[in-house]
């Protein structure tokens, strides 16, 4: 193995690698706004937070990326120059003070490099603007309650679907709910998240939102949705038996349809008197997950 064979390979694993990229780049507008197979990329952002946590971790894949390179080069570079056929008396030198203060400052410095935009965005994350519609979510087991303090009595609880309903409603399975939480598009929603019996986790992927329930406790978060669409998400802190049957489902609308929404949501909910009571009969004894899922594990 000669220094000029590696760089020929390496230039023609580079030029491979390039063109997946761009395969692979290229398609990915055309993947719809949820998980799928073989997904590499996250889901699209689509509030200001999400966009900064993935300029982040852009930013950080690129260090990573580099960093990787350069110890791969190290390691080539150590194989080729000093293996036992070229030195068969390996030198006995075992100090070099400017090698050493280099790898020891080197990662310090890196550190404190990604340390400025982390921490700038975890203040953001925690200090947001003034809301201009706040949520209450709470956990239970295992399903999920909505109320808009802001709107009078106006609550709901909302339950996984069965995988038949999810078909019917063209609903992603396991993923749809029957009452979503409906928010406007364009304004600043705060949420504050609690739990009644264990810990779980309001996760919103698109939203760049993972906020815990705690039971005695309220988490805050908040998220702007800049465009129209309907996101799902799921409890990802596990919760109990029926921990994956936590779906969670947020439609994005106008202004103007949210409006519409709310006096229909205010006679639907106030004229059924809310259904938790048939939850309540529910978590009394957990229902299996195949009945949850509709016959499906």
């Amino acid at each position: 193995m000669t220094a000029a064979w590696i760089g020929k390979a390496w230039r023609r694993g580079g030029r491979g690698l390039l063109g997946l990229s761009l395969l692979l780049a290229g398609a990915l507008p055309a993947w719809a706004e949820q998980a799928h197979d073989w997904q590499i990329a996250m889901q699209p952002a689509v509030t200001p937070v999400r966009e900064r946590i993935d300029a982040l971790h852009n930013e950080l894949l690129v260090i990573i990326t580099l960093i990787t390179l350069f110890v791969m080069g190290l390691l080539v570079t150590v194989m080729v120059r000093f293996n036992a056929k070229r030195h068969p008396a390996p030198s006995r030198t075992t100090h070099n003070t400017l090698l050493e203060v280099v790898w020891t400052m080197m990662p310090v410095l890196i550190l404190v490099f990604i340390a400025v935009p982390s921490f700038k965005l975890l203040y953001y994350e925690g200090d947001g603007p003034k809301p201009q519609l706040t949520v209450n979510v709470t956990g239970h087991q295992w399903y999920w309650s909505y109320d808009y303090p802001q709107q009078g009595d106006l609550s709901f609880d909302s339950m996984i679907l069965s995988a038949a309903q999810d078909k019917t409603a063209g609903k992603p399975r396991l993923l749809g709910v029957n009452n979503p939480l409906v928010v406007p598009v364009g304004e600043v929603v705060a949420v504050d998240v609690r739990s009644t019996d264990v810990i779980h986790s309001w996760f919103m992927p698109s939203l760049g939102v993972q906020e815990y329930a705690m039971p005695g406790h309220v988490n805050h978060a908040w998220f702007k949705i800049l465009k129209p669409g309907v996101y799902y998400g799921e409890c990802n802190q596990i919760c109990g038996i029926n921990h994956p049957f936590m779906p969670i489902e947020v439609d994005a609308v106008s202004p103007a349809d949210f409006a519409k929404w709310l006096v229909m949501a205010k006679k639907k909910f106030a004229s059924a008197g809310n259904n938790r009571p048939q939850f309540a009969a529910m978590t009394a004894r957990p229902a299996s997950p195949a009945a949850l899922a509709g016959g499906h594990s």
